[in-house]
């Protein structure tokens, strides 16, 4: 039996500074972070602190004379660790949305420290065991129940069932059975990767801070609208257009200057491909070897058998055949629409070749022609608060919530947080926090997404709130004029929410279980279903009212919004599909050297993409595959849960009400209150009452 003496050594290191703010429960309001009150020196104390307490609760089960039990083991192993979860969250949220530079040599020593702490749980030999017990327990009691009365074992239920499997299930995908000499292999190979995905993170963020694009010359500017040069006005009679989304998209959209799209569309695509200090392709070729050592130990033919063993797509086969079903159709359709921008462009600039860099710039104006629509026509409408409010409108008319704005600690001047209310439960109930933060800074990743600070559980029958965290980089402010959103970031909005909902009602017992804790095929079906309604006529009288003005969105406007929904669509999934494949190809390769530009143009010359189309991501800057282990062989995840959330909305749609009070209710029992406390396809099925058919996704994209 492994023993923890060596872990406990880190009570030697931790010192006594009780003044840490993260060794007891935070004095605030409702429990969130006292983010005046901690300090770059806290981290690192806490961290070790923290590791050094759940082994001291770990190895109090692995004592336990007493027959390994449910709650004695496994509901114990649940509870453990809570300081360092408190330390964690905290820590990692603000690296990714408030990153100073001296975090980031706590984060390399936390990422080695949690690492190894999370390997040693998973390997210990004495806590399996009695997981194990338990496991073998029930699966006894399954056999045996409506025979002998007597029997000893009681038959787990419900999540309790679900947590013992998951518990079981998360031991033995972190090597629980395997010998010695693969574990300690396992170890090593998880450190590195760790370490390898941090470094690709932070080389990532660096290269995106670190180009501008200067332009001193007005003539440089034209075509652009005046709310994005007064965005990139420094005052001094220059522009400058970063990489940041709200600023490169708006340029290459709109600057007729083609050189100078040319210039910084290729900074994007190449960014952390500069055989500098910040090139990632060297981190390609070592975070793939690894993760295919790594599913080799596990048992597995490549990375991607690994990773989807516990998915919905369950194996690479299908995730192919997912994706190849809609490539053909996408790829022909992106045909078609860079045949129109070939044109365009060649009336403009004879002998030209149509590239990536003009891509956005011409589809804006055969958008123009074809539907007399532009974005600039309806960034009035779509003021940032007036968005906001159009998500609290709906979330009110599906599932009865009130939002209201609190003053509590926040992390950054911009950030603002809301509480959340609900009548479900009794009227006024508070159902959680939520935290936003909305605009681009030096210390922010490129993006948006959704975390916790603190997730939904039980605490004997008092429901713990979770506190919701939502960051954007949306279009910011400038003087007098609000941020105005485009449509894009309108969509990215309810996207968000969409994921918040699913923590803000859940209704788990087991935080492990609760909210967004879900595998990662099925966790953007709550995001990507609400982006459905964004558009609606019905939903856009609520909140598109014109920042000057006060008018609401003219009808012939919604109208032209509508007739436009699937222009592009050759382009959106396209570009979303390569990456897709990309990612899975990077993740069932079985071996041998891998050099990053290579094999991504041998990816998408093998399907054929066209060379005025980049892969929505390119290999050096693929945050979401490379920078950690969520979307690795993930990526796919995306179209998978938009088949879901496609089918899922016409649940609404065929009632005749898109708000419909019924199938509001029971999508919210059946998939957002439930979190992973069941089968996903089954609560799927439950709350649809079939499966879900990939036509209604076909059919949206107009494919």
């Amino acid at each position: 039996m492994k023993k923890l003496i060596p872990f406990m050594a880190l009570a030697t290191l931790v010192g006594c500074a009780d003044s840490n703010p993260f060794y007891k429960e935070f004095d605030t309001p409702y429990g969130v972070p006292a983010f005046a009150d901690i300090k770059n020196e806290h981290y690192l104390p806490a961290f070790k602190k923290g590791i050094n307490e759940q082994w001291q609760e770990i190895n109090a089960i692995v004592a336990d004379t007493a027959a390994p039990t449910f709650a004695n083991t496994i509901v114990a192993f649940e509870r453990s660790g809570e300081l360092l979860r408190r330390v964690d969250y905290v820590f990692h949220n603000l690296y990714n949305a408030e990153a100073k530079p001296e975090m980031d040599k706590v984060a390399e020593e936390a990422t080695s420290l949690l690492s190894k702490h999370r390997d040693s749980i998973m390997l210990h030999e004495g806590l399996f065991a009695r997981i194990q017990a338990v496991y073998e327990q029930n699966a006894l009691a399954r056999i045996i129940k409506g025979g002998d009365s007597s029997a000893v074992f009681t038959l787990l239920a419900g999540e309790d069932v679900r947590l013992l499997e998951e518990t079981y299930q998360r031991f033995v995908r972190g090597g629980a059975k395997l010998n010695v000499q693969a574990k300690q292999e396992l170890s090593r190979v998880n450190e590195q990767l760790a370490l390898a995905n941090l470094k690709f993170q932070q080389n990532t963020l660096a290269e995106t801070n670190g180009y501008k694009l200067t332009i001193d010359n007005q003539d440089d500017l034209q075509g652009l609208p005046q709310g994005l040069r007064d965005q990139a006005s420094n005052g001094k009679g220059q522009w400058i257009f970063t990489l940041k989304n709200p600023s490169i998209m708006g340029f290459l959209q709109y600057a007729d200057n083609r050189a100078l799209r040319q210039q910084i569309l290729a900074a994007y695509a190449e960014r952390a491909n500069g055989n500098n200090d910040h090139d990632n392709k060297k981190l390609i070729e070592q975070i793939v070897t690894l993760r295919l050592q790594k599913a080799r130990i596990m048992g597995y033919d490549t990375y991607a058998d690994y990773a989807l063993s516990n998915c919905m797509a369950q194996n690479p086969a299908n995730v192919y055949d997912l994706l190849g079903g809609i490539w053909t159709s996408a790829l022909a359709k992106a045909k078609q629409e860079a045949a129109e921008q070939q044109a365009l462009l060649s009336a403009e600039v004879p002998d030209a070749a149509l590239t990536p860099a003009d891509w956005r710039y011409y589809a804006e104006k055969i958008r123009s022609q074809k539907y007399a629509l532009d974005d600039e026509q309806l960034r009035p409408y779509f003021k940032l608060e007036n968005v906001q409010q159009g998500v609290f409108t709906l979330l009110n008319k599906l599932f009865n919530l009130q939002f209201g704005h609190v003053q509590v600690p926040v992390y950054h001047k911009d950030v603002t947080c809301y509480a959340v209310f609900g009548a479900e439960g009794g009227e006024g109930e508070l159902l959680g926090l939520v935290y936003l933060d909305y605009f681009p800074r030096a210390g922010k990743r490129s993006g948006a997404w959704m975390t916790d600070f603190r997730e939904q559980r039980y605490d004997g029958s008092e429901r713990v709130i979770p506190i919701v965290s939502l960051v954007f980089n949306f279009t910011p402010p400038v003087g007098d004029t609000p941020s105005l959103l485009t449509q894009d970031e309108v969509e990215t909005m309810f996207h968000e929410f969409g994921h918040a909902t699913h923590s803000l009602l859940s209704k788990c017992r087991y935080r492990s279980l609760a909210g967004t804790n879900t595998v990662r095929d099925y966790v953007e079906l709550p995001s990507q279903i609400l982006e459905n309604w964004a558009f609606t006529p019905e939903l856009l009288k609520t909140y598109a009212f014109h920042y000057q003005t006060n008018e609401l969105i003219p009808d012939e406007l919604v109208q032209k919004m509508r007739a436009a929904e699937q222009y592009g669509q050759g382009f959106a999934t396209t570009e979303l599909v390569a990456a897709a494949l990309l990612d899975m190809n990077y993740h069932t390769f079985k071996g041998g050297g891998v050099d990053a530009v290579a094999f991504e143009k041998q990816s998408m010359d093998k399907i054929g993409l066209i060379p005025e189309i980049l892969p929505r991501y390119r290999s050096t800057y693929f945050n979401h595959i490379f920078s950690g282990t969520g979307y690795s062989a993930g990526y796919y995840s995306y179209l998978w849960a938009e088949v879901l959330d496609a089918d899922g909305f016409l649940a609404f749609k065929e009632t005749g009400d898109i708000f419909n009070p019924e199938v509001a209710k029971r999508y919210r029992t059946c998939i957002l209150e439930k979190g992973n406390s069941e089968d996903p396809m089954s609560l799927y099925i439950r709350f649809r009452g079939k499966k879900p058919d990939v036509k209604a996704l076909m059919d949206r994209r107009g494919l």
